[in-house]
């Protein structure tokens, strides 16, 4: 459940995480907007005709709208921020744990800090603790802050739906 903290080698581009949640048979996007990713991967996302994206109020609401994606048959990836991650926690050991559901999320760490800082070494309180929390509830987590971090991500969401398990996808630097 650890992560990579590699020194940043080349960007990260909010086209090569589209493609990869794509390349996961993703086209459900559940998602309550945030800063680190909203801008190059969810308004892109909402303009492309190959994903349905379902905008939600509360963040435990989206998982609970992954969770049931599933049951029918779906693909779906769950995008918030760090904060409304912490704040799902309930939904997160109910629902997705317990309920064997896997819930994909991509989650914007805000303010964790210059790409190759390790989230556990961030000067952001919340983001510091986001991993302790995840391992705590035993969620696989991935870094993604780099354009060689994105190929983690289609294989991350393929284990998810083997397994039965959430995953937690954590990007640590806004994409360009």
């Amino acid at each position: 459940m650890s992560t990579s903290t590699q020194p940043a080698t080349t960007t990260l581009r909010g086209a090569d995480v589209i493609a990869a949640i794509k390349r996961a048979g993703v086209r459900f996007v559940v998602a309550l907007p945030d800063r680190t990713i909203s801008e190059k991967v969810l308004k892109p996302m909402l303009a492309d005709p190959e994903f349905k994206v379902v905008q939600v109020c509360k963040e435990d609401e989206g998982i609970s709208i992954c969770s049931g994606l599933y049951a029918t048959g779906h693909r779906a990836v769950m995008m918030m921020q760090h904060t409304g991650l912490l704040d799902s926690v309930n939904a997160l050991r109910g629902v997705a744990m317990e309920g064997k559901n896997p819930v994909c999320m991509i989650v914007g760490l805000l303010n964790k800090g210059q790409p190759g800082v390790a989230p556990k070494d961030s000067k952001a309180y919340g983001v510091r603790i986001v991993e302790p929390v995840l391992d705590a509830l035993g969620i696989t987590h991935q870094l993604v802050e780099t354009a060689g971090d994105v190929e983690k991500i289609a294989p991350a969401i393929e284990n998810a739906y083997a397994t039965q398990t959430p995953v937690v996808l954590m990007i640590g630097t806004e994409p360009q």
